[in-house]
């Protein structure tokens, strides 16, 4: 068991403690990466905040980068020293959904109370969202990790474990878009602007992002929209109508878990047009649609987790786009913060002001 410094959830809704916890040395199959840069993801504000349910104490934090600094036995194609991202896709690569190229769906359960971590005492510490990378080191299953080049600076390379294989998986892998097609994607935070990048790279005629914040509208023409609404429009889709000329949108993606978005999605819908669900609502949440309007359009709505990425196919195209300069990632980092700052990174995180604030570590 080795000490590691961590900021641990004690009570929903309330601030992270930093403390030290202890951390055992990978077993079979499983790697030690000591980070460089975690960052702060709203799937883990809304574990904070119990809207999925967790176990406490917990650690969380999912979206990270760091260099390994030991391997259990079993782990082939890895070494130490490799710089790795960490992402919260655990696949055992042998389960149906595994065999069929869809690990983000992995049928074998792993239960994150009988972890790599543990209190100081030897009480359950959560292993949250099987990363638990808000913290110094992590201890991970080797599918979770993937190779990514030192050239790449810790912060931007971190937001490859999780928005932006969200938000282009979703554009790219789960929605597919085609050139020519129109895109809405609604809300233009972080995964949003990703998937504003992905609809960009898939060649889509029109953009549009919507969103609450102006400003918001105006930076993610940066990042590919070629036009935006202001959610607080009463008829958006009346807009759509103009921009495209009456064809309306062949794809919208959700990118926030908020309600009112889903609801209002498929008003921006064509005949023939599909929504997908990448925004995360809290359990227990509900929308209501009519069910004629997509059986008479014959529109689809479909979810999607993580952009149904495969990290060895997908990792390494998104890289080479980043190099190239097709793919922004440096410029989706809000801030840089210490793990003792996590409290106020996730205040921020939570005002809207950010699209990603990077925990760094020394």
């Amino acid at each position: 068991m080795a000490r590691v410094k961590a900021a641990v959830c004690h009570e929903f809704g309330a601030p992270l403690s930093i403390e030290e916890v202890e951390l055992r040395a990978p077993i079979k199959g499983e790697v030690e990466v000591k980070l460089d840069a975690c960052a702060i993801c709203f799937s883990d504000i809304s574990f904070m905040d119990g809207g999925w349910g967790s176990t406490l104490p917990a650690v969380f934090g999912h979206e990270a980068v760091g260099k390994i600094v030991a391997l259990g036995d079993g782990v082939e194609g890895y070494a130490h020293g490799d710089t790795v991202l960490v992402t919260l896709i655990r696949a055992c690569g042998h389960c149906r959904p595994c065999a069929t190229g869809a690990p983000t769906q992995c049928a074998t359960g792993y239960d994150r109370d009988t972890g790599p971590l543990s209190m100081p005492d030897g009480g359950v510490l959560q292993h949250g969202l099987a990363c638990g990378a808000f913290a110094e080191r992590v201890v991970v299953h080797a599918s979770q990790i993937a190779k990514v080049p030192d050239t790449i600076p810790p912060a931007a390379a971190s937001l490859l474990s999780c928005g932006v294989v969200t938000g282009v998986g979703a554009a790219v892998n789960t929605a597919a878009i085609r050139p020519g097609q129109n895109v809405v994607v609604i809300g233009a935070g972080g995964v949003g602007l990703n998937a504003i990048q992905g609809a960009a790279i898939a060649g889509a005629a029109r953009i549009i992002a919507v969103d609450m914040v102006e400003e918001k509208l105006e930076a993610a023409k940066e990042f590919g929209a070629t036009d935006g609404i202001l959610a607080s429009d009463p008829k958006p889709w009346k807009e759509v109508a103009r921009i495209t000329g009456g064809r309306m949108a062949d794809k919208v993606l959700v990118t926030v878990g908020a309600i009112p978005a889903f609801e209002s999605a498929p008003r921006l819908l064509g005949a023939h047009g599909d929504m997908y669900l990448v925004g995360m609502p809290h359990s227990g949440d509900k929308a209501t649609y009519e069910p004629v309007i997509f059986g008479a359009l014959a529109q689809g709505m479909k979810g999607t987790k993580m952009g149904d990425v495969v990290l060895k196919r997908d990792i390494p195209w998104m890289v080479d786009l980043y190099e190239q300069g097709r793919l922004k990632l440096d410029e989706l980092v809000s801030g840089t913060w210490s793990l003792d700052q996590i409290n106020e990174a996730i205040a921020d995180t939570r005002s809207g002001a950010a699209w990603r604030n990077v925990i760094v570590f020394d």
